[in-house]
């Protein structure tokens, strides 16, 4: 059997070699790693929600969080589907998988603005796509629990299924949209200065590879820290794609415009503009405060390095 794939030969041979490269080769990157991101993020949820229930293995038909171990699950899980996806897409694009990312990059990271709706897509879609996947691969444990539950998918009831793919504000809000957006502007700020950290090599470096598994472990921080207000999505096409998919597959309203009553209404825009909103607030909270001490350490120990052919003044001097 050829290890050289029918897209690899073509490439070989010339064609499409300049796209392949460029632009597209970055697209596909960002569709695949954030579809790998989504399947293990949302996967995992599926498996709280639904799945675990329906399966017999917990106490009834429709328990659900019955403990803090189910949140942990969850945020656990989270962070192993980030640190999947950016391996998966990393050597191509070095994994934005998020387009809060993607925009703080290119305000403050000379990341190329002709680039950021193409990545934004991709991003979007790959999320559409695992969103997909998932349903037809629970859509029966979604049933039976809705069945359980006595409700429809687009019925109120019909939340607990939903938060399989998108996220809603907590009750305690009682329906203002307020802090909620306070909250994925904050969560955000910090996912994208850790970020910023994690990946400076004039700061303590993650070594060996490492790196995406520290940007998992800071997602399940602000999972585990924050989580409960609105569901840190953190991400407008972690949240978006997947609440597309839902609105199309029967959830309705609930999903989009995102409205339960009694509840909240409008929710959808909140998950989007908050993180694109907090993560240039991250990034330039980190050069601020960490990366342009660092650039002015840096060029101070440039400056006070004798130059070639400089003789060395004795300290006595």
């Amino acid at each position: 059997m050829s290890e050289i794939s029918p897209l690899r030969n073509a490439i070989r041979n010339g064609s499409g070699l300049k796209r392949i490269g460029g632009l597209w080769g970055e697209v596909l990157a960002e569709f695949l790693g954030t579809f790998v991101l989504i399947c293990f993020g949302d996967g995992v949820v599926a498996m709280a929600v639904v799945a675990l229930p329906g399966s017999g293995r917990t106490a009834t038909d429709t328990t659900i969080f019955a403990a803090a171990g189910d949140w942990l699950l969850i945020t656990w899980g989270w962070a192993f589907a980030v640190a999947l996806g950016i391996y998966v897409a990393g050597g191509v694009t070095g994994a934005h998988l998020n387009p809060a990312v993607t925009l703080a990059f290119a305000v403050r990271r000379k990341f190329a603005w002709k680039k950021v709706l193409p990545y934004v897509g991709a991003q979007v879609a790959g999320a559409f796509a695992a969103a997909a996947l998932l349903y037809l691969l629970y859509f029966n444990a979604i049933d039976a629990f809705n069945a359980a539950a006595k409700t429809g998918r687009s019925d109120p009831g019909g939340l607990t299924t939903f938060s399989i793919f998108a996220t809603f504000p907590a009750q305690y809000f009682n329906g203002n949209l307020t802090i909620p957006l306070v909250d994925q502007i904050v969560g955000t700020a910090f996912l994208v200065l850790l970020i910023a950290a994690i990946v400076d090599m004039r700061n303590l470096a993650v070594q060996a590879n490492l790196g995406p598994l520290m940007i998992g472990l800071a997602v399940a921080a602000i999972g585990m820290s924050f989580g409960a207000n609105a569901g840190y999505a953190i991400n407008p096409a972690r949240d978006f794609g997947p609440r597309l998919f839902a609105w199309m597959a029967g959830w309705g309203d609930v999903a989009l415009p995102g409205s339960v009553d009694g509840s909240f209404s409008w929710y959808f825009w909140v998950p989007i503009v908050g993180p694109l909103i907090g993560g240039v607030i991250g990034i330039v909270l980190y050069d601020w405060f960490i990366g342009d001490v660092l650039h002015a350490r840096r060029v101070l120990a440039e400056q006070a390095e004798p130059g070639p052919g400089t003789p060395e003044v004795p300290e006595s001097l």
